[in-house]
């Protein structure tokens, strides 16, 4: 095995044509001969570059509308032959074949096209590429003796060494290009599977294969002694951090990552619970602070802040409808700072303010497609494997909840009690969330979360709400065990109680509720979040 290998020929089949003609251009420089299919042909030709067709390499023409034009043997025995083996170089010399020594493709934009809302299954599938990643395998299981360039990123790299070795390539760089070619391939096979699983869904399979395309390496981790880095899920085409728009400050880190995700994620399902109305929330260590649901984007961001303004300080904000100036006034005038602000959408006006407010903060538009699509499996690693569940995002439906004591609820209650129920399922167990009306829209009051016991979270849920406790609504994220924690709720003034249900004891709480008169509500449905 050689350790420089010259460039006399190269095979160019690439969708995305950014940087295609210099590239080429530099090959013909070292007197490299170019081959070429169809679309990249005419772009090389325009440029008046000279360019063999695949027609004039194979004598064969392209057919089926382009799915065959690449499968030929002039083009696989010319890439996978082994240049230092006799019966493989007799065998190109009978057959009048000559050696490729360079393959640039890149593929059918199939993870672009399946990211659009509106693209079709016919669109899917004619954008699954057969010949290039075909192309691109037999490359570079040839890296011996063959370049693989399978990005315009990598052009230059490539460039720098024919340069510097008279028109030849190291087996460090062939390697490189190589394993990445893989990388490449296996993620674009992972994409066309994730898209086939959607339609025919297999829960669990007894092989689980996630690929990710890591598209940030980040400061550091939890942690400055951690690394880290941030990976995309070819799956996922709906709005998400990870997909976002970052439109100012500075880089994302790992805990923003983190907190914004679960912040954008309890806007969405607030959505769901209050058909039309704007949400607004504040997360802190990926537990909402604040949150609440208005007709104005301002009053419910106004009234998010006013959850817990103490907390609210340094914390993720995100909404469910774009900032415009006037939004951006109420975030800016509230008297608390945001590391990272999340909306589908930023008003030009509403970005520069925020951005001249703090420095440093960085505003995600992470668009609005309805109908999108996100994996719906959760994974979570643990020392020796990993944890695979469904995802928690049941819709709440009131009309399913039990009255189980005191005065029946009316339909506002029932709005705050859904409202109320999503902000418990997105706290950490154990959960307690204490709210309800206030001026224009719902708030959260104060939540207890994360505790290792019940009793706690409502002391904490209670000593958050202060006097707003009076009246109000709690809803918890499981049953309570006994009655000790629906009596510190109700001696603090709740007026409604709402739970899963399933203790043993659940009729001590009933009876409880029935003595005060105060409305008892079973979901029947626990929401654990650890």
């Amino acid at each position: 095995m050689a350790d420089l290998v010259g460039i006399r020929r190269a095979l160019l089949s690439v969708s995305d044509k950014t940087d295609l003609v210099p590239f080429a251009r530099s090959l013909l420089s070292h007197g490299v001969e170019l081959i070429s299919t169809g679309g990249t042909a005419r772009a090389l030709s325009q440029a008046g570059l000279s360019v063999t067709s695949f027609e004039q390499l194979t004598g064969f023409p392209e057919m089926l509308d382009g799915r065959v034009k690449t499968l030929h043997p002039m083009v696989h025995a010319g890439i996978l032959a082994l240049r230092d083996k006799p019966e493989h170089t007799d065998a190109l010399d009978r057959h009048g074949i000559k050696p490729i020594d360079l393959v640039c493709v890149n593929l059918y934009p199939f993870e672009q096209t399946v990211a659009r809302p509106d693209a079709t299954p016919e669109e899917a599938v004619e954008n699954i590429d057969i010949g290039g990643p075909s192309m691109i395998r037999s490359a570079a299981k040839n890296a011996a003796w063959v370049t693989v360039v399978t990005a315009p990123s990598q052009y230059d790299q490539v460039v720098r060494e024919l340069d510097a070795n008279n028109g030849a390539t190291s087996r460090q760089l062939r390697a490189q290009l190589a394993s990445a070619a893989f990388s490449r391939t296996s993620a674009y096979d992972a994409a066309i599977s994730a898209y086939f699983h959607r339609s025919a869904p297999i829960a669990f399979p007894p092989t689980l294969r996630l690929t990710y395309t890591r598209i940030d390496t980040l400061r550091y981790g939890e942690n400055p002694h951690q690394s880290a880095a941030l990976y995309a899920d070819p799956a996922s085409t709906g709005p998400s951090i990870v997909r976002s728009q970052q439109l100012g400050g500075k880089q994302l880190s790992y805990n923003n990552i983190l907190d914004a995700s679960a912040a954008l994620e309890l806007v969405k399902v607030l959505r769901t619970t209050q058909p039309g109305r704007c949400a607004a929330c504040v997360v802190k260590h990926t537990n909402p602070c604040g949150a609440a649901v208005a007709d104005a984007n301002v009053d419910a961001i106004r009234l998010a802040i006013a959850g817990d303004p103490l907390a609210a300080y340094g914390g993720i904000m995100a909404l469910n409808h774009a900032v415009t100036l006037h939004d951006a006034q109420a975030i800016t005038d509230a008297g608390s700072f945001f590391e990272v602000i999340v909306a589908p959408a930023f008003d030009p006006d509403a970005g520069s303010l925020l951005n001249d407010r703090w420095k440093n903060v960085r505003l995600l538009a992470c668009g609005d497609r309805e109908g999108s699509h996100h994996r719906k499996l959760d994974y979570r690693s643990v020392p020796g494997g990993m944890l695979v569940q469904d995802r928690d995002c049941r819709a709440i439906f009131t009309e399913q909840w039990s009255h189980c004591a005191g005065p029946a609820p009316s339909p506002a209650d029932l709005a705050a009690g859904a409202f109320l129920c999503a902000c418990a399922r997105a706290l950490s167990s154990n959960a307690i969330a204490i709210g309800g009306v206030d001026g224009p829209g719902i708030r959260l009051f104060g939540a207890g979360a994360g505790q290792m016991d019940r009793v706690a979270s409502c002391r904490i849920a209670i000593a958050k709400s202060a006097d707003k406790a009076r009246g109000a609504i709690a809803a918890s994220d499981a049953f309570f065990p006994f009655a000790d924690g629906p009596q510190l709720l109700i001696d603090a003034g709740v007026q409604m109680v709402i739970h899963p249900g399933g203790s043993k004891r659940d009729d001590d709480t009933f009876a409880l509720c029935d003595k005060h008169g105060v409305t008892c509500l079973v979901t029947g449905e626990r929401h654990f979040r650890h």
